[in-house]
């Protein structure tokens, strides 16, 4: 093994980062590299290698939009780094919540997606995508790979060598490694460090927290809170919340769950993006209730504001619901337009067409922002 690469590996196994990492598509030499210098065991918990798109769905819990991309490299190192916790707790035999604090350890997820050369024609970019989770930092880095510069093994080894690199930043061990890229080959690094109030959130140690508000929830009855995943948040959303506080004479809270039921939690990435979408004088809240059960007892006397098709997957908690229409289809229903069970129904009240109407779809955003030329990314400086 090279002398540097040897050195570097050295010092990750002497330092207290411990972890889970994953491989899709390329960096899996880092695994073997690992593993070869003597400590591993301090530095690995797992290695996990879902090359198959079936394995990598599974592993993530959903489909991801694309499966080489930075997000789902974050998702994959969110996923190992939740794996780590659950790991040291049951080692330890302390509850998930204490692991970060309790133990002279700090806990990890990384990840590598790559689209490497293969032994077909590839009409696409050949590129690597590298994020490292742990309870205070979400890091990742992306580069495109000069087509045709490179063998397949060479770029494995790149985006081995990257994955190492990454670990050894975060992890705050000097790196003697030395990549040679090419003159367009220029990796994108970024890295988010989170207030203390993000980390309660992911690591469970808080329930829910108000952005701007040192204390959590009063247990005030009558609040109208607006759940949502807001990606992103459009006038649609701004349009419902001003019509329900129209309505219901209070002020309108938005409510943002950390936690999905079928894919790993928001990375600090993500949290931020989202969050900072609303104006400060928005109260948003940062929660762990991906459940219209768990968000109802979380927030007691509740009146939600919410869509159509969100008022059809739930079921009643003893919260009303305010329900704005949504396009389904090709076709624009309100409350008035289906039928639900008498229980549920008597719990909701429904907004007119006439009162409110935006046939604004998230996902044709989404999609429309990741077709635009326009489209940026804010870069953050790498430590």
């Amino acid at each position: 093994m090279d002398e540097a690469r040897e050195e570097v590996i050295s010092r990750l196994h002497d330092s207290p980062f411990a972890g889970v990492l994953v491989c899709s598509g390329g960096g899996s030499q880092a695994l073997a590299d690992l593993l070869t210098v003597p400590g591993a065991s301090r530095t690995v918990i797992e290695a996990v290698v879902p090359y198959s798109e079936e394995a990598a769905v599974e592993f993530l819990g959903a489909r991801p939009e694309q499966f080489c991309a930075a997000e789902t490299a974050r998702s994959y190192a969110m996923a190992a780094f939740l794996r780590t916790i659950r790991f040291l707790a049951r080692k330890h035999n302390i509850a998930e919540t204490e692991v970060t604090e309790a133990l002279n350890v700090v806990p990890f997820g990384a990840a590598v997606t790559a689209a490497l050369a293969t032994d077909r024609p590839k009409r696409g970019e050949h590129r690597i995508h590298v994020a490292v989770q742990t309870a205070e930092v979400t890091a990742s880095w992306s580069v495109v790979l000069e087509k045709g510069a490179r063998t397949r093994e060479q770029e494995e080894r790149v985006a081995s060598d990257l994955l190492l690199e990454a670990l050894a930043a975060v992890a705050g061990v000097a790196n003697t490694l030395t990549i040679s890229w090419r003159d367009r080959e220029i990796p994108e690094c970024r890295k988010i460090e989170a207030p203390k109030a993000w980390q309660d959130i992911l690591l469970g140690r808080r329930d829910a927290v108000r952005l701007g508000v040192p204390h959590d929830w009063t247990g005030e009855a009558g609040a109208a809170i607006f759940p949502g995943a807001f990606n992103p948040l459009h006038k649609g959303h701004l349009r419902m919340a001003e019509v329900a506080q129209e309505i219901l004479g209070r002020p309108v809270e938005f409510e943002i769950s950390v936690l999905n039921v079928d894919k790993p939690p928001l990375d600090y990435f993500e949290i931020k993006r989202r969050t900072e979408q609303f104006s400060v004088d928005e109260s948003v809240w940062l929660t762990r209730a991906p459940t219209f059960e768990e968000k109802s007892a979380r927030f007691p006397g509740t009146t939600f504001v919410v869509g159509l098709d969100t008022i059809l997957r739930i079921a009643d908690r003893g919260c009303r619901f305010l329900v704005f229409g949504r396009l389904q289809g090709e076709r624009f229903l309100t409350l008035d337009d289906v039928t639900l069970p008498d229980s549920l129904r008597m719990i909701c009240s429904g907004v007119p067409a006439e009162r409110f109407r935006e046939d604004v779809s998230s996902t044709e955003l989404r999609r429309g922002l990741r077709n635009s030329d326009d489209a940026t990314e804010i870069t953050l400086p790498s430590e």
